[in-house]
């Protein structure tokens, strides 16, 4: 008899799942608590999936034998609760899929700059090798895992993903940083948010690697209380390694075993520290796989960014818009103020995770000439910088927002979207909330 797999959520990771719980012989039924987009439920009917929306029907879902949940469904939610009383594993797709392939895993995590890492890893080593990216980027790995034919998979994971994991090992992994975020999640308590990343090694073994910034003080403090069994690579600014990457006389310096790599940091593609080191952890990761050098340099030089990060959209009247709708917590708005070379307005605000703004304070008395807040509920902003930034304008929606920005901004400043907060009040997804800042500016 076929075992039963529940999916919870029927988005990317849900409905991916499903093809690759069919094709390995389970018996599926899709549920979702919300309405159900139409791409996703044409799949379901080409499928032949049972599947529900607008609710579950728990006593169904009870029979499970095994249940994969949409990241987005909080440990708290009704039904996770019931199917751990009931003694049913509920894993993420992450830990479903992997089960069902050899290919070598990059799982990339991170409160920052994984999205960036992941891609530019993936653009890396997609010219030599037989190489897919998923996770919480693009398209879902289960999917991809049922099709089969990839021998490398580049993996941007979240910890909501991690929380879900029990066996799930990657040959690398890289964890870019860490900063509060999504802390409405973990009981507004930090060190539970940094164990949830940190279990992205938690089955690694001695032949695994796992590369970190040497630079961040929480990584360090946690490694200094705890043994991996993982081989240690690290990266930083300001350090030297024997073994890991750094900079020395402006030169990007990666040493691995018996492999150098060098190039002048200057010739890099991204500008900006944060950027560095996204490229140093893609690099190590390519070394590691070994890589040509000289595909790493033109690759390090040519790559771009990704949609929504610190994105340059249009100059207008010589004021540059920039939208950086990816920026969902504190540590991501502060990078993003940092590298500001101009007189700024600065479009922020979103759903409150949590946050703590103290930490932007100087760079905003700094940088910062007019704050548009964007957003249901406005209120922690202004209390956090209202006595340091003259103007605070709340806005009710993105073209509202933008037309208060192109009045407020003069010659030679920049408009910068960096919300520093989730985008569920008013939009569907940090996509859509940049979509739409991309569509404003080109209508103003």
């Amino acid at each position: 008899m076929a075992k039963k797999l529940i999916i919870l959520g029927a988005g990317e990771s849900g409905v991916g799942t499903a093809i690759l719980g069919k094709k390995k012989g389970f018996e599926v039924f899709v549920s979702d608590f919300g309405k159900i987009k139409e791409k996703y439920k044409q799949v379901l009917i080409h499928n032949e999936f049972k599947w529900e929306e607008g609710g579950h029907s728990v006593s169904q879902i009870l029979k499970a034998d095994v249940a994969m949940k949409s990241p987005g469904i909080p440990d708290s939610a009704p039904i996770i609760m019931e199917l751990n009383k009931a003694g049913v594993p509920v894993i993420s797709e992450i830990e479903f899929a992997a089960k069902y392939t050899n290919a070598t895993i990059v799982g990339i995590t991170g409160s920052n700059g994984k999205t960036t890492t992941a891609t530019l890893t993936y653009e890396l080593l997609k010219d030599e090798l037989s190489v897919a990216l998923g996770g919480n980027i693009g398209k879902s790995f289960a999917e991809q895992v049922s099709q089969d034919k990839y021998e490398n998979f580049v993996l941007e994971i979240s910890s909501f993903q991690l929380d879900g994991i029990e066996d799930f090992a990657p040959h690398i992994s890289v964890l870019t940083n860490l900063s509060p975020d999504h802390l409405d999640r973990y009981d507004n308590d930090y060190n539970k948010y940094i164990a949830s990343k940190f279990r992205i090694i938690m089955n690694q073994s001695e032949e695994d690697y796992f590369i970190y910034d040497a630079d961040d003080e929480e990584i360090n403090k946690w490694l200094d209380c705890n043994t991996i069994r993982a081989q240690k690579i690290p990266f930083s600014l300001t350090k030297e390694f024997e073994q890991g990457a750094y900079i020395k006389q402006n030169q990007l310096i990666i040493t691995i075993h018996n492999t150098r790599f060098t190039m002048p940091i200057t010739t890099l593609g991204l500008q900006g520290q944060h950027n560095t080191k996204n490229a140093m952890a893609a690099s190590t990761v390519a070394t590691l796989l070994k890589i040509r050098k000289a595909t790493i340099r033109e690759c390090l030089e040519n790559f771009q960014g990704v949609e929504h990060r610190l994105e340059k959209v249009l100059k207008i009247n010589n004021v540059l818009y920039i939208n950086d709708s990816k920026a969902t917590n504190v540590n991501a708005a502060f990078y993003a103020l940092d590298s500001m070379q101009t007189p700024t307005v600065w479009i922020v605000g979103g759903v409150d995770k949590g946050n703590d703004y103290s930490e932007l304070l100087a760079l905003v008395n700094e940088k910062v000439k007019a704050i548009i807040c964007l957003g249901v509920d406005n209120e922690k902003i202004k209390q956090a910088f209202g006595n340091i930034v003259d103007i605070v304008v709340e806005t009710a929606g993105m073209q509202e927002a933008v037309k208060v920005a192109y009045k407020l901004a003069d010659r030679n400043d920049t408009v910068l979207l960096s919300p520093a907060c989730a985008s569920f009040d008013l939009f569907t997804n940090y996509e859509d909330r940049g979509r739409q800042f991309k569509e404003a500016v080109r209508h103003l």
